[in-house]
């Protein structure tokens, strides 16, 4: 690969930086800053104002709203956006439901949904998860009836991310129980409102609510939501993760984070000196680094796949995997800088005032937080069990 940048991509890039600096929601920038949860009318804002300016759909077609943009803009216009500290796309509709209904949904199903995915006026949720289907996703047991022109849904899903915001989800659900588990699961999407649907939240350990339980009982889902055929459900999930597993990287903000570890180093008090001083610590960073320098190779070459209008392929199981190993492994040294102050009290991350304790350095409440909250990442989209398990299987042909 050619890393070097050509003049209108750098012209591009100060074209981007521009933007974030002058034009994008500074208190979204603020809030992200002191390490608060947005809320859903931040995700919103900073959604349109990147729709604004045509550049909230990166990795759509052009025809139905997408960039346009070469694999160099997109990497270029993702490391503008960490380097500013802006939050990512909500992915859910972007990047997860989207490409599945303009890939596999009808003229009708584009008409209807897309439009407002682009504009960010519509909500989504995703409902894959189970209490009792996990990594092993095949074993859902939500159930959905055909009754003339309508499913009868009934059952639960866990850990769904944002939905006590969502307007939609999308979900995978059990229509036939006759044959292997893969091929009787259906993609159904649901408006939230629906009668039957109840939302349980669920607080996790970082102090912030992220997640839920979804119940159906009972839900009366039109047939036309759902997308493409009966039972092939699980194709259309398998395509969906991997474009979930190419979002994970966040390379950029992974560089910053490295740096802000080592310019802490030279604040914090180590036996003869400052832990900046320390071969052990630092040897750590270093190792970091390294490892950081192949996540951002595997990054681009999935990148490449996508601008050669490929969907990615099982590969993006090796970007989830070193993605999300590296997000944990940093979290956990900024929590050794923090030493004991890292085990300061967790509040309500909603809060302005969460992070105002005296005395205590202030990067140490947010470092705490995001090392809980990382602990999933090797978990969700897939464990990383499973993920080798699809090296071996459909990479590496073992």
């Amino acid at each position: 690969m050619d890393l070097a940048f050509s003049p209108e991509d750098e012209a591009f890039r100060l074209e981007v930086r521009d933007f974030f600096q002058n034009r994008y929601p500074k208190d979204i920038l603020d809030k992200l800053q002191r390490g608060q949860t947005l809320q859903k009318d931040d995700h919103v804002r900073s959604e349109k104002a990147l729709n604004d300016q045509g550049w909230v759909a990166v990795n759509w077609p052009v025809e139905y709203g997408g960039t346009g943009w070469t694999v160099t803009q997109k990497y270029i216009f993702d490391e503008e956006l960490q380097r500013a500290g802006a939050p990512s796309v909500v992915p859910m509709g972007l990047l997860y439901v989207a490409p599945v209904i303009y890939t596999f949904g009808s003229e009708e199903q584009k008409k209807r949904f897309l439009p407002d995915i682009l504009s960010s006026d519509v909500f989504w949720a995703q409902g894959y998860s189970e209490p009792e289907a996990g990594s092993d996703l095949a074993s859902l047991r939500t159930k959905a009836e055909l009754e003339g022109d309508h499913y009868i849904v009934n059952g639960t899903k866990i850990w769904t991310s944002q939905a006590h915001y969502a307007d939609w989800i999308f979900c995978l659900v059990r229509t036939d129980d006759s044959g292997k588990p893969q091929e009787g699961i259906t993609f159904l999407c649901m408006d939230m409102q629906t009668p039957g649907i109840r939302v349980e939240p669920i607080i996790t350990i970082d102090g912030g609510h992220h997640l839920n339980q979804v119940v159906f009982e009972d839900v009366r889902v039109p047939v036309e939501n759902r997308i493409g055929e009966a039972g092939m459900g699980w194709t259309y999930a398998k395509y969906l993760l991997t474009h979930e597993r190419t979002s994970y990287a966040h390379v950029a903000r992974k560089k910053m984070d490295i740096a802000r570890l080592r310019n802490l180093a030279r604040t914090i008090d180590a036996s003869g000196g400052t832990l900046a001083e320390d071969p052990l610590f630092m040897g750590k960073v270093v190792e970091a680094e390294v490892q950081l320098a192949s996540l951002e190779m595997t990054a681009l070459r999935a990148l490449s796949s996508l601008s050669a209008g490929d969907a990615p392929g099982n590969e993006s199981s090796v970007l989830k995997i070193m993605a999300t190993e590296q997000a944990q492994n940093i979290t956990e040294l900024f929590l050794e800088l923090g030493g004991y102050y890292s085990a300061q009290f967790i509040a309500d991350r909603s809060r302005p005032d969460w992070n105002s304790n005296t005395g205590i350095p202030d990067f140490c409440a947010p470092s705490t937080a995001a090392y809980f909250f990382n602990r999933a990442q090797t978990i969700y989209g897939g464990s990383t069990e499973v993920q080798k398990n699809v090296i071996a299987k459909q990479v590496l042909q073992i």
